[in-house]
């Protein structure tokens, strides 16, 4: 027993010593290599993962040209009612190094400007989009930097895109009717439209710094845009740009137009009379001899007019306005006839270019008349 208890204390002691001699991991499993890497420094962790250190200071201040001295916004208007927009942004000193810093990092990385100033103007986008209930697309973004020196030394970057659906066109007007519903005109900055050459301002909101010839500017200094505004509406003003003054060209389009109508007018008068006349009964027969009254026609008007579907969209037209009494809106068309305003506008569009009715403007509404109406 002696023995046994000798061999036991022996074996006791050897296996404390074992547990002595690897330390406290040993008893919760972690090995030697663990050890080492759970005690790596987090500098070196840090430096194994590039994403965690590196970032792009210019892109990450939100507004990354809000430095800018001035900021000069040009829109292009084109006849399908797409516009061309060309933000400047405009640095005063050139020399410095803030703007060599920013100039070589735009040229370095022009995409990724080019999407930030993009998701920008895409907020404004879905704005117009809700005010004019009109799809809207911005397109063809671009970005580049430059110089000039007139009227003094100035640093230049040029953020240009596509803008569709940007105004309203119709017939022989066009209108820019809220699509920067969401864009503010803050200080320091301008915004200047251009339009085509051969459309005139008929109306403008609200009241820019220049006379609306060839353009219209508003400074941010001095102008704020309400709801709806900025508000433009262009008229084409059928004058070819060939005409120059002195050139004997005939009479002006306005007094063209009246000569015409009133030819058309002593057309229709000669055409009617003539067809009533031949409508006319004959006096010379028993009637007359009897001295009673010619027969009259006792069918109401509506019955006399042919079904609808004997007649061409342009009739229709014409048809409704003789029951309206020769003015209607160009809406009640839509719902009278239950056709879409595109379809609509082009059957308006032609009875016009026929000069078989007029179309003429009441606040924001077309409204269709039949010329002898006017």
């Amino acid at each position: 027993m002696e023995a046994r208890g000798r061999w036991a204390l022996i074996c006791v002691l050897v296996v404390v010593g074992c547990l002595i001699a690897l330390g406290p991991g040993a008893s919760a499993g972690v090995t030697g290599d663990e050890r080492l890497s759970s005690a790596q420094p987090q500098e070196q962790l840090n430096e194994s993962d590039p994403q965690l250190n590196e970032s792009d200071p210019q892109l990450d201040e939100g507004d990354q040209f809000e430095d800018a001295d001035g900021v000069h916004i040009e829109v292009v208007l084109h006849e399908n009612g797409s516009a061309t927009f060309t933000v400047d942004y405009r640095f005063e000193n050139t020399s410095a190094d803030d703007w060599e810093a920013l100039r070589d990092d735009v040229e370095a990385n022009p995409d990724e400007y080019a999407a930030a100033e993009l998701a920008d103007w895409q907020e404004i986008l879905e704005k117009g989009e809700n005010e004019t209930d009109r799809e809207m697309e911005l397109s063809n973004a671009s970005l580049a930097t430059d110089t000039s020196s007139t009227p003094r030394d100035m640093g230049h970057v040029e953020y240009s895109f596509t803008w569709s659906a940007f105004a309203h066109v119709e017939l022989n007007r066009m209108e820019v009717d809220g699509a920067l519903a969401g864009f503010t005109l803050v200080d320091d900055t301008t915004l200047q439209l251009f339009w085509p050459d051969e459309y005139v301002v008929r109306d403008v909101e609200p009241t820019p710094e220049n006379p609306p010839e060839e353009s219209v500017l508003w400074d941010g200094d001095g102008t704020e845009f309400s709801d709806g505004q900025p508000w433009l509406v262009l008229i084409e003003n059928g004058e070819s740009a060939a005409d120059e003054p002195g050139d004997d060209v005939g009479p002006e389009t306005p007094w063209l137009a009246v000569a015409g109508a009133l030819g058309l007018l002593a057309v229709g008068a000669a055409v009617g009379w003539w067809l009533k006349r031949d409508d006319e009964p004959d006096v010379t027969g028993d009637a007359a001899s009897n001295g009673s009254p010619p027969p009259q026609s006792t069918a109401p008007a509506d019955a006399q007019r042919p079904p609808p579907e004997l007649l061409s969209n342009e009739e229709r037209v014409l048809d409704l306005l003789e029951r309206r009494g020769g003015r209607i809106k160009q809406q009640e068309v839509v719902s009278e006839l239950e056709w879409t305003e595109a379809k609509t506008s082009q059957v308006v569009g032609n009875l016009r270019e026929a000069d078989e009715i007029d179309v003429f403007r009441i606040g924001r509404e077309n409204v269709l008349a039949l010329p002898e109406e006017e």
